[in-house]
Formats: C-alpha cells, sequence, structure tokens
C-alpha cells in the first residue's frame, strides 16, 4: 500500500523501518527541528533523521489546520496513515483524506492511559501489565475502535526506558500485521467502562517525597526513568535514581536515611518500608550502578537522602 508515516520520538523509528521495508513511503511526516545542545542548532528528530537516511521525503509543517497543510496531505494520494507519537492533533480533513482512514499505534491496553504518556503512567500506577493497541483514528482523544492488540507484563524491576523498547518493537510489528491483514480484521469499539487519562509528565513530579510508602517511591523512581528522571539531594548534590527494586524487610529508619546494607549496596529507608537504589545518575555524569556511586561520593555513616 502507498502509506503516510507520521512520527516524531524514538518510539516510532522500528514502526517507520518495519513498514519502510514492505510497502510504499509516500513520505513520513514529523515535528520540526528543534534548537538542541550546547551550541542550540537545530536538530531533527530521529524519525526525521531515519527517514532521511532511508531516501523518504520529510515533510514537518508546524501545523496541519490550515487549508494548505491539508491540501498537502491529501495529494500525496495515500491508502492509509500510520500514526505513532507524533505530536500533532490530526483534524478531520487529515484524517479523512487516506483512502483507509488512519491508525495509531498507542501504547496501552485501550480505554486505559489514553493520552500523552501512557507508559509513564502504567508503571506509576503499578499495573502489572500494559501493550500496544492498533486503533482506527476518530476526531477524539485515543477513542477510536482497536483493530489489533497485544500485552505484555510489566515485570518488578522495569523502568519506562524498558518498556518504551519493548513496546516500539512490538509496535512495529502489529503494525506490519494490521496492514497485512487489514481486508479482515473488525475494528472493536472500546468499552466504557475503564477509561483513564494519562497526563503529560510535569517535571514537578520528579522530586522524591522519601515519606511516602516504599511501593510508591520504588514506581516514581522506574516510572519515570530515564526521562526525566526522579531526583533527590544526596548530601550537597542532586542525584537522579534510575533504576530501584524494593528492599527486603520493613526498613528501619527514619525516611531518606541510608539503611545497613552488604557492601555496595544502598538501602534508603522510606516513610513504609524500603527501596534499593540499582543505578545513580550524578549531575553531568553518566549513569552508575550503586556500587560505583557509594565508592565515587564520599557520605558520612549516618548520611540520608533528602
Amino acid at each position: 500500500m502507498r502509506v503516510i508515516f507520521m512520527g516524531s520520538p524514538d518510539f516510532a523509528v522500528p514502526a517507520l523501518e518495519a513498514l519502510a521495508g514492505r510497502h510504499e513511503i509516500a513520505a513520513a511526516y514529523c515535528q520540526p527541528p528543534r534548537p538542541a545542545g550546547r551550541g542550540q542548532k537545530p536538530r531533527p528528530c530521529p524519525v526525521h533523521a531515519r527517514a532521511k537516511a532511508l531516501g523518504l521525503a520529510v515533510h514537518h509543517p508546524a501545523s496541519l489546520r490550515d487549508a494548505a497543510a491539508q491540501a498537502a496531505f491529501a495529494a500525496l494520494g495515500a491508502d492509509v496513515a500510520v500514526v505513532a507519537a507524533y505530536g500533532l492533533i490530526l483534524p478531520r480533513e487529515v484524517l479523512d483524506a487516506p483512502r483507509r482512514g488512519c491508525l495509531n499505534i498507542h501504547a496501552s491496553l485501550l480505554p486505559r492511559w489514553r493520552g500523552a504518556a501512557p507508559i509513564h503512567r502504567a508503571v506509576l500506577a503499578g499495573d502489572a501489565e500494559t501493550g500496544i493497541c492498533i486503533m482506527r483514528m476518530e476526531p477524539g482523544l485515543d477513542t477510536g475502535p482497536v483493530l489489533l492488540a497485544e500485552a505484555t507484563p510489566i515485570g518488578p524491576e522495569d523502568t519506562t526506558g524498558d518498556l518504551h523498547d519493548r513496546l516500539a518493537a512490538l509496535g512495529a510489528r502489529l503494525a506490519v500485521a494490521a496492514l497485512d491483514r487489514l481486508d479482515e480484521l473488525v475494528p472493536q469499539p472500546q468499552p466504557e467502562a475503564g477509561v483513564t487519562y494519562a497526563a503529560k509528565i510535569d517535571k514537578a513530579e520528579a522530586r522524591i517525597n522519601w515519606t511516602r510508602p516504599a511501593i510508591e517511591v520504588d514506581r516514581q523512581i522506574r516510572g519515570l526513568s530515564p526521562f526525566p528522571g526522579a531526583w533527590c539531594a544526596a548530601g550537597a548534590e542532586r542525584v537522579k535514581l534510575l533504576r530501584s527494586r524494593l528492599a527486603d524487610g520493613d526498613g528501619d529508619g527514619s525516611p531518606g536515611a541510608l539503611l545497613p546494607a552488604p557492601p555496595g549496596r544502598l538501602v534508603v529507608a522510606c516513610g513504609q518500608g524500603a527501596v534499593e537504589i540499582l543505578q545513580v545518575q550524578r549531575q553531568g555524569r553518566r549513569p552508575m550502578e550503586a556500587a560505583e556511586f557509594l565508592r565515587g561520593l564520599a557520605l558520612p555513616s549516618a548520611a540520608r537522602f533528602a
């Protein structure tokens, strides 16, 4: 089929690559280049860079609401558009332009976690599983009927980054399957029960409050890793905590206190229970395991995180 691909971040790249190997990609649509790095030079998004490497035409309009942008989209004569974390609302004129409509690769088991940050929210909420839905798009926010869905478990140490990579690969596979079987798939309306919304992550959510129960602190660390990264103060330094797990025992200690642990292990008391920190990132440094962090940062025996 003749396909318009619409996506921007790393999550969308596997789907673009998979579809480009099986279908004619009329164009890739993505977010415009934005200033990045120390020099603040415009940097293309991951889909832009990969589409160019594949020799595809790339369009990055600031909006799809004006008539000229909509006419250019329709002029591509696509059979279908496949959308994955594109970043712009698609107006009705765009949704109706491809002969067989627009399909969205959504990283949750709809109707749970409609919206902007479904992977983060699933981990933060302690969900046992998440997945991918291939949905036929309509004007509502992730309200369209589902063509294909597949679940994947959320392990006790999974981070948002781990799930992101797993779901990106799953989304690519299901997108290919959906186009291969488009004639036979019957769209299933989403149930009205169980609707939740995945609000965009606010950086204000990243500061760790050690008075909360360990199960919530652990979910916060894993759910915000690698971005924006849950953080706390270690002495005079601000550090990000990127991986964790629930610690054994009752975590007897005041919230934020570093508890006795075998050499190289970092266990912190919470309001209830304790968490073991597995991976840390100091300011301006690469992520490091807890043992390396403890060797490199002199902490007094009665140290605490704040």
